[in-house]
C-alpha cells in the first residue's frame, strides 16, 4: 500500500535540490550563516512579492508574531483579540508579550474570525486585533478596519498559513503588519524554523528588527529589552528557491482544491467555503464530517495521511483554559475538521485515491 502524505516536503525539495544544493555551498564557503547577503536577498524579495516595503526574517513564526505585537505596543495592561479557532502560536505570543488575550468566535462557515465580534469585543483596553487567515485565505480585514476606525487599535495579522493569499488584490501587511511562519509544512516552508514580519511601517519595521536582535542594531548597543530571534543564511538559501516557484505552487494548489471540490460532491461532507473576493492558497484543504475520529483511524489505517486543524479551541487547551467563555461555533466544528492532502505535487489520480478512502471511511 502506497502512502499519500498529508504533505509531501520530499516532492517539494525535489524539485529545488540543485539550487538549495548550490546555495548552501555558497553560505558555507562565506560563513555566512547569520544574516548575509542571502538574507537581505530574502527579504527583498518576499517583500517584493508580498507588496510592501519592509520584511524582517526571523527564526520562527511564534517569535514573529511576538515581535509584531511588541511593535505596535502590545504589553502588560493591553488585550489583544483573536479568534478562539487557531494554533496555539496566535495566544501564546500575546501572552508573551504580557498582554491579556481575548477571544472570539470563528465564522461558521469559513471557520476565520468572526469580524463582528471582534468588534462587539473592542474595549478602552484593546491595542490590537489579531486575524488569522486560516487555512490559505484571508479574513475580510476591511470590516475590522473600518470596525477600528478612530481608534488607536493596530492590526496584526497573523499569515502563517497564507502567503501568496490575497483580498481584492491586496496581501497581508500591505496596510498595517503582518507576521508568518515558515515552518516545513507551510505553503513556503524553510528546512526547519523559520519565519518573518512584514510591513508598510518603516517604524514597526525597525522596532521588530531590533527587538530580534537583542534590542539594538548596533554590536553592544542595546537600546530595548529584546531576544535572539533571526533568520540564517542556510534557511534564507532554501525560501529564496522555494520563493521563486510559489506562484507556481499556490496555483498548482488551487487546482487541486478544484479537483476535490469536483471528487467529494456527492459524499457526505461540507467542503470549504471561499470568500468572494478572496484568492485562496489552500494550505489547508479542510472538510467537515460526522464521526471525525472513526473516519481518520480509517483513513489513516488505509495509507491516506489526513489530519486535524485544530481538535481543540484556544479556551479548550490546557495551556489558556482559564480564559473560559463560550463560542458556540468554534466549538461545533472542532470535533468535525478534518484535513485532506494536499501540496503542489499531489497527483490527481492520488486525490481520487484520497475520495474513494474518504467515500469507504464514510459508509
Amino acid at each position: 500500500m502506497t502512502r499519500i502524505p498529508l504533505v509531501d516536503l520530499a516532492a517539494a525539495h525535489a524539485e529545488v535540490a540543485e539550487e538549495v544544493e548550490t546555495g548552501f555551498k555558497r553560505v558555507i564557503a562565506e560563513t555566512a550563516f547569520i544574516g548575509g547577503a542571502e538574507v537581505a536577498a530574502f527579504e527583498q524579495e518576499y517583500a517584493a512579492f508580498s507588496g510592501v516595503p519592509h520584511c524582517i526574517g526571523v527564526a520562527n513564526g511564534t517569535d514573529a508574531l511576538e515581535l509584531a505585537f511588541r511593535a505596535v505596543g502590545v504589553g502588560p495592561g493591553t488585550e489583544v483579540i483573536l479568534p478562539a479557532n487557531t494554533f496555539i502560536a496566535t495566544a501564546e505570543a500575546v501572552a508573551r508579550t504580557g498582554g491579556r488575550i481575548v477571544l472570539v468566535d470563528c465564522d461558521p462557515r469559513t471557520y476565520l474570525i468572526d469580524a463582528e465580534a471582534a468588534i462587539a469585543a473592542i474595549t478602552p483596553a484593546t491595542r490590537a486585533i489579531a486575524p488569522v487567515h486560516l487555512y490559505g485565505q484571508m479574513v475580510p480585514v476591511e470590516r475590522l478596519k473600518a470596525g477600528i476606525a478612530g481608534r488607536d487599535i493596530a492590526i496584526v495579522e497573523d499569515a502563517a498559513q497564507s502567503q501568496g493569499a490575497k483580498r481584492h488584490g491586496i496581501s497581508a501587511g500591505v496596510d498595517g503588519i503582518a507576521a508568518t511562519s515558515f515552518y516545513p509544512g507551510k505553503n513556503l516552508g524553510a528546512y526547519g524554523d523559520a519565519g518573518a514580519v512584514v510591513t508598510a511601517s518603516p517604524e514597526w519595521a525597525q522596532t521588530v528588527r531590533t527587538l530580534g536582535s537583542h534590542g539594538g542594531l548596533k554590536k553592544y548597543h542595546h537600546d530595548l529589552i529584546g531576544v535572539n530571534s533571526r533568520l540564517d543564511g542556510l534557511q534564507a538559501v532554501v525560501l529564496r528557491a522555494k520563493l521563486a516557484r510559489l506562484d507556481d505552487w499556490n496555483a498548482r494548489r488551487r487546482a487541486a482544491a478544484a479537483r476535490y471540490e469536483e471528487l467529494l460532491s456527492g459524499l457526505d461532507v461540507i467542503t470549504p467555503a471561499t470568500l468572494d473576493g478572496n484568492e485562496h492558497v489552500w494550505h489547508i484543504y479542510c472538510v467537515r464530517v460526522e464521526r471525525r475520529d472513526e473516519v481518520l483511524a480509517k483513513l489513516n489505517a488505509a495509507g491516506i495521511g489526513a489530519g486535524i486543524h485544530y481538535p481543540f479551541p484556544i479556551h479548550r487547551t490546557g495551556a489558556f483554559g482559564y480564559l473560559g467563555g463560550s463560542f458556540p461555533n468554534a466549538e461545533a466544528t472542532a470535533p468535525e475538521i478534518l484535513s485532506l492532502p494536499i501540496y503542489p505535487q499531489i497527483t490527481p489520480e492520488q486525490q481520487e485515491r484520497v475520495a474513494e478512502e474518504l467515500a469507504a471511511a464514510l459508509a
